[in-house]
């Protein structure tokens, strides 16, 4: 049961990987179709994570009466469809409908993916998290490439989006009966009943979860125009950064678990808070294109762990009310979102994109602060006490 609901759940997030890739990698065509100016598209675009926000809050208050593994059947298979009909439309309120639905389910289904990632990480007692996000990330990078294969002959949004949505939507909708809800054990209810899920103490953990994700938005939206305009490099060489890093985050993350398990969660968060923030150094002081791809390499392996052990380890420090944690944690997702590209871009302009880069690797430094979060418990797993065998399996894997 456990295995079968580890592999529909990271095929879960395999799919969400793609479907996320296929909307971003083609904003420019969207724009096109639609006529957005420039100066609407920053708004419709702070719209997404903004309304992805508040369903991640509505899911807080969903999972006290609907499992999970119910939210997550349900909202993935409108998150793909939402993205078929932000290719199919021909006017800007379709779009509009279209984009803020997409905001609304993928809010849902970040959250209460990441939910069962936890419980189901907690039944198997060692660490798994990291494989669910590197099975993201190789859904990104599948979904970037046939983002490109779109572009490059020139094909219809709807074309495009299409066969991605009739193979995934069934997919994941049969994959969904093998989903895992997690149990909690009769002294972590309890736990939770004296003392519910507190905001000071998960805040560390929503302060890394940030700036993690500025350091990831710093890549996405600011690595091919700082390539090509502060480094000099050729506009086809400026696309291979994001490339680099994607397929650097896959590797990290593939290889990340076993790390943890012979490490320890906060070594590792460590060692990844080090690597990133040499990245960032490397890319500010790069002399050229070849030594800034270098950079974003080092950024790739080094944030790739911090966003999936940070959710592993809200769900160890509150044990009994993972799902509240995992789903007010997940909004700060998008707050880094929100926040990193627009400062970069601010501070690029009024200073320089170099000095620019040295503030989001600030900003991942403060996580060496709060590592002491990522180190569990001496009763808890995933440090020098991993459980060899499973001490739950939790509820019905149907998700019914």
């Amino acid at each position: 049961m456990l295995r079968r609901g580890r592999a529909s759940l990271a095929f879960s997030f395999f799919a969400q990987g793609a479907t996320f890739a296929l909307l971003v990698t083609r904003i420019p065509a969207i724009q096109h179709r639609y006529g957005i100016s420039d100066a609407l598209l920053p708004v419709i675009l702070a719209a997404v994570p903004i309304l992805a926000g508040v369903g991640s809050v509505t899911t807080e208050q969903l999972v006290k009466r609907v499992r999970p593994s119910r939210l997550l059947r349900w909202s993935q298979p409108v998150v793909l469809l939402a993205l078929l009909a932000v290719g199919s439309g021909d006017r800007m309120a379709e779009v509009g409908i279209a984009l803020a639905v997409f905001g609304l389910a993928v809010g849902a289904l970040d959250a209460s993916m990441n939910m069962l990632g936890v419980s189901l990480q907690r039944s198997y007692g060692r660490s798994i998290m990291l494989g669910f996000h590197a099975a993201y990330s190789l859904g990104g990078i599948l979904g970037a490439s046939l983002a490109w294969v779109g572009a490059h002959w020139h094909l219809a949004l709807w074309v495009s989006y299409l066969p991605v949505v009739a193979v995934l939507l069934p997919a994941t909708f049969v994959g969904s009966r093998w989903y895992v809800d997690g149990s909690v054990s009769a002294a972590d209810a309890q736990e939770a009943k004296a003392g519910p899920v507190a905001f000071r103490l998960l805040l560390p953990l929503c302060l890394v979860m940030t700036f993690a994700y500025i350091g990831d938005s710093t890549v996405s939206n600011w690595s091919a125009k700082y390539l090509q305009d502060t480094l000099g490099s050729s506009e086809q060489l400026a696309t291979v950064p994001y490339n680099v890093y994607m397929v650097t985050t896959l590797l990290g993350r593939s290889i990340g678990d076993f790390g943890v398990r012979r490490f320890g969660a906060a070594a590792v968060v460590r060692l990844g808070t080090l690597v990133a923030a040499a990245g960032f150094a490397v890319v500010a002081g790069a002399p050229g294109a070849w030594v800034g791809m270098l950079g974003f390499t080092l950024l790739g392996l080094g944030l790739c762990v911090l966003v999936p052990q940070t959710f592993a380890a809200a769900g160890r420090l509150f044990p009994g009310a993972s799902d509240t944690a995992v789903a007010r944690l997940n909004i700060f997702n998008y707050v880094g979102f929100l926040v990193g590209s627009p400062l970069v871009g601010a501070l690029g302009d009024a200073w320089s994109y170099r000095g620019a880069m040295l503030i989001p690797m600030a900003l991942v430094l403060v996580t060496l602060v709060y590592v002491r979060s990522f180190a569990p418990a001496a009763d808890r797993y995933g440090d020098d006490h991993e459980r060899s065998r499973t001490a739950d399996v939790g509820r019905g894997g149907n998700g019914v």
